[in-house]
């Protein structure tokens, strides 16, 4: 994806069409195969976006083939209310197929589609942690080097680093302290539970509240589409105030993938947090899964510190950049 060379590429730039679904999928495949992905979820996290806009998504064509594309989306519909934050765009992802690399389409491709964002008035761009449909949490610099030099060769810069770990569930035992604790917990009058159907609109209205409207959206979308109930446990205080829930299989139905999860800050320090997690983890266990994973959380920060205290190690690490229009 660098621009660095003496032969220009011969592709053709344009809007998506009818049709170009497959071949973006399958060249998809050949230029990040550490990250392919499926036609059912290019169709869920693309195509069926209510923010999707066909000139947004830049399809490179060498003839017949599609040999890259870089997707531009701005909100056209709010996460919640009325904000569609209309200074802010995205670009999930962009690809530039291995034999049309170091020909300037990466950098063209890219181009056209912050030039597109600039024309609907957005002056702040991020890769690529756009909600709730988003592809990665941010770059992969390791995996994908020239995209890093190209991006920030186009003003993009780090904002901070998310981290995705994972742990293998083979053996897996609740730890005595952590049964402990749950117990004493229990004791007090705090309860953990498969939320109810009425439960919901607590669950609901605490994750959109103190998390973000994205979290309410992720829980809401992966419960229509038909993920059970008992992929999450809550928990309520004794007051009967529900503080937190931990979950998994929210994403493309994987039941392997943990998260979210979210505690009152309040009632951080407490050892919910804690219970929480391996409460699920007990869970994913129970249904055979063999790890557990998740692809976005602070490195250093409190969860990161407690995912690694369970066991947890990073496996990728992503930055998420963002680009700012000269004022």
């Amino acid at each position: 994806m660098t621009d660095g060379t003496t032969t220009t590429s011969r592709a053709g730039i344009r809007g998506f069409r009818s049709g170009d679904g497959p071949r973006l999928v399958a060249a998809w495949a050949r230029s990040a195969p550490a990250d392919p992905v499926t036609p059912d979820r290019f169709r869920s996290l693309v195509l069926l976006d209510p923010n999707f806009d066909p000139d947004g998504l830049r399809v490179a064509v060498d003839g017949d083939r599609v040999v890259g594309a870089a997707y531009a989306v701005r909100r056209l519909t709010p996460m919640a209310g009325t904000d569609v934050e209309p200074e802010q765009g995205w670009i999930p992802f962009f690809f530039v197929a291995p034999d049309h690399r170091r020909r300037g389409l990466g950098r063209r491709l890219l181009t056209e589609a912050l030039d597109w964002l600039a024309g609907h008035g957005r002056t702040r761009v991020d890769f690529s942690s756009y909600t709730p449909n988003y592809v990665f949490p941010g770059l992969d610099a390791e995996a994908y080097p020239e995209a890093a030099g190209l991006l920030g060769s186009l003003g993009f810069r780090t904002l901070y680093e998310a981290a995705a770990m994972d742990r293998t569930l083979v053996g897996y035992r609740m730890p005595d302290d952590v049964v402990r604790r749950v117990r004493e917990l229990t004791a007090r009058g705090h309860r953990f539970a498969t939320p109810t159907d009425d439960d919901l609109v607590d669950l609901l209205g605490l994750a959109g509240s103190r998390f973000g409207p994205d979290w309410a959206c992720t829980i809401r979308a992966c419960l229509t589409a038909g993920t059970p109930l008992d992929r999450i446990v809550t928990a309520r205080d004794p007051d009967g105030r529900m503080v937190g829930w931990a979950m998994h299989g929210a994403f493309d139905a994987v039941d392997e993938r943990f998260g979210p999860i979210g505690v009152l800050e309040e009632m951080r320090g407490t050892g919910l947090g804690e219970v929480l997690l391996h409460l699920v983890l007990e869970r994913m266990r129970a249904r055979r899964a063999h790890s557990a994973w998740f692809l976005w959380t602070g490195a250093q920060s409190p969860a990161g510190h407690l995912y690694r205290k369970t066991g947890f190690t990073t496996t990728r690490v992503f930055q998420v950049m963002r680009r700012e229009a000269a004022r």
